[in-house]
């Protein structure tokens, strides 16, 4: 059983991934595919640089991914060529691995993705499980998170399909506006729908 993990930006989605995974599950974590994907050498670092020129490269040669994002997030264009560019290398590493884990025979694995239905990844999994949280909270936390002011907050935020429409395509779904005590509950009780045997909570 794989099971999709996404939501919008700063709902929580990590902190899901880490109770199911402190609960058994396998995690599979499209963020560190992709740093994967972009190491020094690799092709698809050598596209980006083409494409967003080497301001978006630190001294060392790795991506300064602060710097991509500032080109990005504020240019729609920018953003479809950059995703072009990603999507496909993360697709290919995040298939074989999932086929990997597959063949092991594991009760769950999740794999975790901020843009599941953005980059066409819901196809690979079983089901899809979506964090959400309410937009004000959702603004704050990313505020605080990123140290960002709020219109661009708000700009990253509208850069990714609105929550609702991802809420209405979940199989579950887990609401993080409250305490991490209820946001555990709600996940302990999919998993032991998904894990038949596992105990709801402790």
């Amino acid at each position: 059983m794989i099971l999709g993990v996404t939501g919008g930006i700063a709902s929580g989605k990590s902190t899901v991934t880490e109770i199911l995974a402190s609960l058994g599950a396998t995690v599979v974590s499209a963020d560190q595919l992709a740093r994967q994907a972009v190491r020094p050498g690799t092709e698809t670092l050598e596209r980006l640089v083409r494409r967003f020129g080497p301001s978006i490269l630190l001294p060392d040669g790795t991506l300064d991914r602060k710097a991509l994002g500032s080109l990005v997030f504020a240019d729609e264009t920018a953003r479809k060529d950059l995703n072009a560019i990603i999507h496909p290398a993360i697709a290919a590493l995040a298939e074989a691995r999932l086929q990997e884990l597959s063949r092991r025979g594991l009760p769950l694995i999740v794999y975790e993705a901020p843009l599941l239905f953005e980059a066409g990844a819901a196809e690979r999994v079983d089901a899809v499980l979506v964090v959400r949280l309410h937009e004000d909270l959702q603004l704050r936390r990313l505020m605080e998170r990123d140290g960002l002011d709020e219109g661009s907050a708000r700009a990253r935020i509208a850069s990714q399909m609105p929550q609702e429409e991802k809420v209405a395509r979940a199989d579950f779904l887990v609401d993080n506006s409250g305490s991490l005590q209820q946001t555990e509950e709600q996940v302990r009780r999919i998993f032991s729908r998904l894990v038949p045997g596992a105990p709801a909570s402790r």
